[in-house]
């Protein structure tokens, strides 16, 4: 699919049951010598013919739901008339594993500026970082960080310019946690991910001293040691809050210099790891930022670059599609097991795979969780899948991976910052507030009216797709351009307004004891 069909609404498939309003369509008029029965908002399903009660409904000729009642030509298609079915979505599936790889495309030469860093790694900004162990020391690395504030403190790095800002990274876990368990596992896991992060200059560890996760066996877990880029101590050992403040102001002041003897240079854009995100989706997510932002990966991925798609919860009913890429069928199957993981995690909770659209998805237009997964696909472009990695595992395999995530986007990219990437796309139909620090953010708004809205928050319109003025393949070449200048080190809108810090969450699961 390069550009929709343009009248009122969007034919996706010649199969498909249903087309997707462009505008508010009124009782009356006609969708292709359909009459529309009552008030369609945009974004939103129109039925093309009758459907008995029980049959399935296909949107991108996949099936993304069965009508719970009967639907009539021309109705409005949506939560009153249309469910997961009587097996909550667990309908065979064709996994078909490897059957759509394809040859690697001819490799593509591009570069941006960007850090290079004495082990060869490439960084796309530049931060001193304060991560914390525990709930605890949060408060203690946020006043630390909150003293080289550019807003409140601004002589604090008057002198080095080349340092983007110390950051304070907190979460609200730690302690109260088995010390063998996989909540602890996945917390140490990500934290060292943003220890060992190329875009963190300098890290300094802050604990409180009496907690589950301590920094001595967080260090020797993650086989992480100490110099003059990675300092650490408790709270409890230095006499208390105020010392312990001052203690963390000094190490920073004594990594600044060090961290503002770099240079951007020319660097192979294969050192790009985007990780992909959509939140606050709509009805047009699908046709317009998704597969424009994998008209990008795909670039990207022929450039030598990496992409990590992830949200298991939104990719549930659409996993087949990635299956098919597997280059392997272990790596096939290890999306399958996690997928199956996922059903078991969501029932031992009293919930179901179909809890994950959200109210503002719906009010966009999107009614199940297949039909959602469907179009969050569509960021993983058309390259074949190359790994499939657990949370904040490191991502070593260039070209479009998977990291099994939540679909909550905090928490699902923490995961991907963690495993190395350094720049995220994120699109969204509804207005998602979100940044990320350390690795910018870009948004990718879905249609025009939010764009028109929120500018401030948006960098990218991909609406101009849904209005016929470009094609997926045009503003995948434009997404594509902003990101070698986003790591080259233009701004995104998020990090002018300071979003990023606050977005750090890492995941937690398991009892809180």
């Amino acid at each position: 699919m390069n550009r929709p069909m343009m009248t009122t609404c969007i034919r996706l498939h010649p199969a498909d049951d249903v087309v997707i309003a462009r505008a508010q369509l009124l009782g009356g008029s006609r969708v292709e010598q359909v009459s529309v029965r009552g008030l369609i908002p945009p974004g939103h399903k129109i039925a093309m013919r009758a459907i008995a009660q029980g049959e399935p409904v296909r949107r991108y000729n996949q099936i993304i739901g069965f009508a719970s009642r009967p639907i009539a030509a021309g109705e409005h298609v949506h939560t009153h008339n249309l469910d997961m079915g009587p097996d909550k979505g667990r309908f065979e599936r064709d996994y078909a594993f490897g059957a759509d790889v394809k040859p690697a495309p001819a490799r593509r030469q591009a570069s941006f500026m960007g850090i290079r860093r004495a082990d060869g790694r490439v960084a796309t900004r530049n931060y001193l970082a304060v991560l914390t162990s525990v709930n605890c020391s949060a408060t203690v690395a946020r006043a630390i960080a909150d003293h080289f504030s550019r807003h409140t403190n601004p002589q604090a790095l008057a002198a080095f310019a080349n340092v983007d800002g110390v950051i304070a990274l907190t979460h609200g876990s730690g302690c109260g946690m088995d010390q063998q368990g996989l909540g602890m596992q996945l917390l140490t896991r990500t934290l060292t991910g943003y220890a060992r992060h190329p875009n963190c200059a300098g890290v300094l560890l802050v604990g409180l001293g009496c907690e589950a996760n301590q920094i001595s066996r967080w260090l020797a877990t993650g086989q992480l040691v100490e110099g003059e880029n990675l300092r650490s101590f408790n709270i409890q050992e230095q006499g208390g809050t105020r010392r312990a403040i001052d203690q963390g102001v000094a190490l920073i002041e004594a990594m600044l210099p060090r961290a503002n003897a770099v240079q951007r240079e020319p660097c192979s854009a294969a050192h790009i790891t985007i990780g992909l995100q959509c939140g606050g989706s709509d009805g047009y997510s699908g046709i317009s930022a998704n597969p424009a932002l994998g008209a990008a990966v795909d670039l990207l991925v022929a450039h030598g670059g990496s992409a990590i798609l992830s949200e298991t919860p939104e990719v549930y009913g659409a996993e087949h599609l990635l299956t098919r890429r597997a280059v392997k069928p272990e790596v096939g199957r290890k999306l399958v097991e996690r997928i199956k993981w996922w059903e078991h995690y969501t029932a031992i909770h009293q919930g179901e795979m179909n809890n994950n659209p959200s109210p503002g998805n719906k009010a966009g237009g999107l009614t199940t969780i297949l039909e959602k997964s469907l179009g969050a696909v569509a960021k993983g472009g058309t390259s074949n899948l190359e790994a499939v990695y657990e949370y904040a595992e490191p991502v070593t395999q260039h070209g479009l991976v998977y990291m099994d995530t939540p679909g909550y986007d905090p928490v699902s990219a923490t995961g991907q910052v963690a495993g190395g990437a350094n720049l995220i796309c994120f699109t969204t139909g509804r207005g998602s507030a979100y940044g990320c620090a350390p690795s910018p953010s870009l948004k990718l708004a879905t249609n025009s009216a939010l764009w028109q809205r929120q500018q401030e928050d948006m960098d990218i319109n991909c609406g101009e797709i849904i209005d016929g003025q470009t094609t997926i393949a045009a503003m995948g070449q434009r997404i594509f351009e902003q990101v070698l200048a986003t790591a080259s080190g233009a701004q995104t809108k998020s990090e002018q307004h300071g979003y990023g810090q606050n977005e750090f969450v890492p995941w937690q699961v398991g009892a809180v004891m």
